[in-house]
């Protein structure tokens, strides 16, 4: 960008930002407002979202049902601690959650980030079981593509060939790393994996349906199922990571619903504000709470963020929740993957493609190489699109309202830059 919002250039000293290397990075483009898909630049450029902010904006941008939710209460109530007080919009989202995910998945504990619900998850299952005077059951079986979060804990049950994370090899204690049992071959391995070493694992862990930014790698619910039986066959919990396809992305409300496959917790955030406001949740069975619930202090669960249940979040989860139950969302997410088979078909023959795929409202252009990710993203711009690439991969993840023409607007810089 030739001129630079002087905030722009005044912050940017002292900004450190995700994901790149300060040294070399292109200066980031500065937006001066958002609206239903779209990104207005400061410039006067717009770009449509093609990835609803790292999958957050589900319903689009400044959503006026959200932002009144919102609205009303900063004006009632910004902020109270959770310890010791409560307020109506965290009660309230609560109940509705549990109401919503399938089967006794009722027991709520929100947190700001999905990392960090990643990480009471993996507290909640070390304590179920040193709570049930069982010891020595302190690790976690995860998979190869997998990614669960930055936070220490959280990278140690990634993918650990995973470029972002492969500098703290040895830093945390290693976990268990396994092929995801796709067919009775790798069920059989695992199973075997589990008999040696179930007495040490607390907990498996997955994203279902996709693993995510890991690289956007799809399985079908029969995964799911089997890694339910190997979890009970062996005594073991099974947390469902829900982050980013919880909330409609593949074309259910909840993956583990559509797959009819009841996780014992499922960490959830990304889309459960309706991407307005930090906010996540660790949501465990009646089986798991049962556990800590004790007359004895010492059996709770230790931990608070300070900004846990924060009303603003909380009031804009509600308010999302409200659109879902509109239900408009069931028929946008099967125009969007139709729009997305039929824009991001003509790449399957381009060079260095090795796939292409569709699952919900996500649609996937895979390469046999790492992509140049700086350069796509400014040609993606000049073509009227923010699309940032990951690794391996360029992929769509649009808000559920985007246009027909917005979509075509994607698959067409996608078109531009891949086909050439």
């Amino acid at each position: 960008m030739d001129h630079q919002p002087a905030w722009l250039a005044e912050g940017a000293p002292h900004v450190w930002r995700p994901y790149c290397q300060m040294k070399t990075a292109a200066p980031p483009l500065a937006v001066a407002r958002t609206a239903g898909a779209r990104l207005i630049l400061e410039d006067g450029r717009e770009l449509v979202d093609g990835v609803a902010s790292w999958w957050t904006a589900c319903h689009g941008y400044n959503h006026p049902h959200i932002r009144a939710a919102v609205q009303a209460q900063l004006e009632a109530a910004p902020h109270v601690m959770f310890g010791g007080l409560a307020h109506a919009p965290a009660y309230r989202l609560a109940a509705r959650l549990a109401k919503a995910l399938p089967s006794d998945l009722d027991h709520v504990f929100f947190a700001e980030s999905g990392s960090v619900s990643v990480e009471i998850a993996m507290k909640i299952a070390v304590q179920y079981w040193i709570n049930r005077g069982v010891r020595g059951r302190t690790g976690f079986l995860a998979f190869r593509g997998g990614y669960h979060g930055d936070t220490l804990a959280t990278m140690t049950v990634c993918d650990p060939e995973e470029g972002m994370h492969s500098l703290f090899a040895g830093v945390m204690p290693a976990q268990h790393i396994a092929a995801l049992p796709t067919d009775e071959t790798s069920e059989a391995a695992l199973d075997r994996l589990l008999a040696e070493r179930g007495h040490e694992i607390a907990a498996i862990i997955v994203e279902p349906r996709v693993q995510g930014a890991g690289g956007m790698l799809f399985h079908d619910d029969e995964v799911l199922r089997r890694l339910r039986r190997l979890a009970d066959s062996h005594g073991v919990l099974l947390i469902f990571d829900e982050i980013f396809v919880g909330f409609g992305r593949t074309g259910d409300l909840f993956a583990c619903e559509g797959a009819g496959v009841v996780p014992d917790i499922v960490t959830l955030s990304k889309s459960l504000t309706g991407g307005t406001l930090p906010l996540s949740a660790a949501v465990a069975t009646r089986a798991v709470f049962d556990a800590f619930w004790s007359d004895d202090s010492g059996a709770a669960l230790m931990h608070g963020p300070t900004y846990m249940g924060n009303p603003l979040a909380c009031a804009a989860a509600n308010a999302s929740l409200d659109l879902f139950e509109t239900g408009a969302w069931k028929a946008d997410v099967p125009r969007i993957a139709e729009a997305l088979r039929t824009g991001l078909a003509p790449c399957r023959t381009a060079p260095g493609v090795v796939d292409v795929r569709v699952l919900g409202a996500i649609g996937v252009v895979e390469f046999e190489a790492a992509v140049p990710v700086q350069a796509w993203c400014q040609r993606f711009a000049e073509a009227g699109a923010w699309i940032r690439p990951m690794g391996k991969v360029v992929y769509l993840t649009p808000a559920f309202v985007t246009s027909d023409a917005e979509l075509d607007l994607l698959a067409r810089a996608i078109r531009s830059v891949v086909c050439g």
